[in-house]
């Protein structure tokens, strides 16, 4: 259907509802001549006449009765789905999917979503716990959240954490029965927590001292989990050295629960982003999200 058509068309059923061709040009934002040149159009194009016109009302012909109940339905659709667009843009809804660690929901999503779930009701936020470097688009999720050094080089990332830092932690009874490591190759005579990834590999340790190139340590030990916290929580049990970020072990670094061992071989990196494929036009409530989670460093002097 051309589109001069349907805009025809939309004059025509305006006029049919109410009866006049003044007050269907007041809601179309037309003149009253302009769109009696464009209903005459319309019948002159298909042929027949569409509207009985008398000095004190208009009514549709048995065609035009047919006419119109035939299109407005179509209309009434088209009419709502554009105002559903503009509701829309001014109370923002839809639904976001995010891949995540579940260290980054808990740590850190959760607490900067809290004030945006109340302030934008309509948007639902779907978090699944994903280790893996998954795809976001075949697996259809709108954003994914990873340390910056992991980051797909094709997508939008956004800074949403601080600098993070990996460490190496036991607990104070775990030392006293097996001492301490004190260079990377010693991690091998010790009970190290496992992580096991996505992809069903297990991470290796990624140590760096200071000026010098990275190295990964395969390592081994009684106990693999499929997440950091359950890697904490063995720990601080005793049952072995964790290689966790941080920011999770801090306040049981501080309470004395859990000590940093290697800790030269610890180097901050980049924090998390949250990354997504470029899109022409996001819509408000992903646009809102991401200005939510935006990392804002300290001001100087803070």
């Amino acid at each position: 259907m051309a589109r001069e058509t349907l805009s025809d068309i939309t004059a025509f059923v305006h006029v049919a509802r109410e009866g006049s061709f003044t007050k269907a040009a007041g809601k179309l934002g037309l003149s009253q001549s302009a769109i009696s040149q464009i209903v005459k159009k319309l019948e002159d194009r298909l042929g027949v006449q569409l509207l009985v016109r008398t000095t004190r009302s208009v009514a549709p012909t048995e065609i035009g009765e047919r006419l119109l109940q035939k299109v407005s339905p179509y209309l009434d659709g088209i009419e709502a789905e554009l105002a559903a667009v503009n509701e829309t843009r001014d109370r923002p809804a839809g639904n976001i999917r995010i891949s995540a660690s579940d260290h980054a929901i808990n740590e850190l999503l959760l607490p900067k979503l809290a004030a945006f779930m109340k302030d934008y009701p309509d948007v639902r936020v779907e978090m699944i716990t994903d280790y893996g470097l998954i795809d976001i688009i075949s697996e259809r999720y709108d954003a994914g959240v990873r340390y910056g050094e992991t980051l797909a080089k094709d997508m939008i990332a956004v800074r949403i954490g601080p600098d993070a830092r990996m460490v190496a932690v036991g607990s104070p009874d775990y030392f006293g029965r097996y001492g301490r490591p004190h260079s990377p190759s010693d991690l091998q005579s010790h009970n190290c927590i496992g992580l096991r990834q996505s992809s069903g590999r297990l991470y290796a340790w990624e140590l760096q001292r200071e000026g010098e190139a990275e190295i990964k340590v395969q390592v081994s030990g009684q106990l693999i989990f499929n997440n950091s916290y359950s890697c904490l929580s063995a720990a601080l049990a005793g049952l072995g050295l964790a290689f966790i970020p941080q920011d999770l072990a801090e306040a049981h670094l501080r309470a004395g629960r859990l000590e940093i061992v290697l800790g030269e071989w610890s180097q901050p990196f980049p924090g998390f982003y949250l990354y997504y494929p470029t899109v022409t036009q996001p819509s408000p409530a992903f646009s809102l999200l991401v200005e939510a989670l935006r990392h804002r460093w300290p001001e100087r002097g803070a």
